[in-house]
């Protein structure tokens, strides 16, 4: 008798134990009465009628789930290996236990499939400079696919892009030639920048005629510091000796006769 009793004891002992539940604060609890949806509970205590009412747990804090690595082909035809990153957390507990089997295993293949699907609507510079804006059309994609299994994407990153040997070559190639193009331009848009002010220059002097012999007078001076012996054919402005053909009638070239060049 007094065995039977104590079984008995023990048995409502544990179903009270089972009866009461308690749930932390990032947890909300899915109550099933005879397998029937009958409300969310959480946080805190948390009292089931045993036998009859069933909680399933759901977190509510964001899930970081790495999305592993998938070859991709570019819309360019070019074959890169791409991970990524996605963060994300339940905002409705009930749907994503009553809407999907595995809410995790769901939102992983489905990022899976989204990332190929994307990233090969967009060339290999793309994926390499435009980062930013693709992070944000798969965030937008994940967070309207997820949304009737109550799950909000909060961000998607992509983490790397792997590209074969042959491409890596090919990069450096064409970063070198675009390299070597803007210094082209660079030195190009110096020398006419120079050859404008040089035209400035030589208008400058035109309008002064006295500048340019000072000018002349400098750089003869000039190279006669230079110490070295050398025979230097230096053109004379006709400014310079014209006093002295005025001085001087005999020199003066004929009206019929050819100009003298100086």
């Amino acid at each position: 008798m007094f065995g039977f009793v104590g079984v008995l004891v023990i048995i409502v002992i544990l179903l009270l134990f089972s009866a009461v539940k308690i749930l932390p604060e990032y947890q909300r609890g899915v109550i099933l009465t005879l397998g029937r949806y009958t409300g969310t509970r959480g946080p805190g205590l948390v009292l089931l009628l045993p036998v009859v009412q069933q909680m399933i747990r759901v977190d509510l804090r964001i899930t970081v789930m790495d999305v592993p690595p998938q070859d991709v082909i570019s819309r360019d035809n070019v074959s890169v290996r791409v991970n990524a990153v996605v963060y994300f957390r339940v905002v409705e507990p009930d749907k994503s236990v009553l809407q999907v089997e595995n809410f995790l295993q769901a939102t992983s293949q489905l990022a899976q499939t989204r990332l190929r699907s994307v990233l090969g609507q967009h060339e290999l510079d793309e994926i390499l400079s435009q980062r930013d804006s693709i992070n944000q059309t798969l965030q937008a994609i994940l967070d309207e696919s997820t949304d009737p299994w109550g799950i909000k994407v909060a961000n998607v990153e992509i983490k790397d892009v792997d590209l074969n040997e042959t491409m890596v070559r090919a990069i450096a190639r064409q970063a070198e030639a675009e390299r070597e193009r803007r210094a082209k331009v660079i030195h190009a848009e110096g020398e006419m920048q120079a050859a404008e002010k040089l035209r400035d220059a030589a208008a400058m002097l035109s309008q002064q005629p006295q500048a340019l012999q000072l000018r002349y007078l400098q750089t003869m001076a000039d190279m006669s510091h230079n110490g070295k012996s050398s025979t230097i054919v230096f053109p004379l402005p006709l400014d310079l000796i014209r006093p002295l053909m005025e001085a001087f009638p005999v020199m003066r070239p004929k009206d019929d006769d050819k100009p003298v060049t100086w």
